[in-house]
């Protein structure tokens, strides 16, 4: 298994239980696909270098996961359509 690092940037108008049901379906998606979460940090609300979808501002969450090589590419398909999503990153940590 592959240690990863999942960065996920939420819209700014979820807050509060909405915020965390959000990262849970995240967690819940890393799982699925035989993943096992060992982190998860929320950033908060940060700015943006640039307007997504109309949005100055996103709140940042980073997990770190590990899973087997295919699962990242499962990961990315699905999470591409969560709509309280603006962008998302998975990148392999070093071991």
């Amino acid at each position: 298994m592959n240690k990863y690092e999942l960065g996920v940037i939420i819209r700014p108008d979820i807050e509060g239980d909405d915020l965390k049901g959000e990262l849970e379906k995240v967690q819940e998606l890393i799982t699925r696909f035989g993943g096992s979460v060992d982190k998860v940090d929320e950033w908060g609300k940060r700015r943006l270098a640039y307007e997504i979808q109309k949005f100055a501002e996103g709140c940042y969450a980073f997990i770190t996961f590990s899973a087997e090589p295919n699962a990242p590419k499962e990961i990315e398909g699905r999470i591409r359509f969560f709509e309280n999503v603006l962008r998302y990153l998975i990148v392999r940590l070093e071991a």
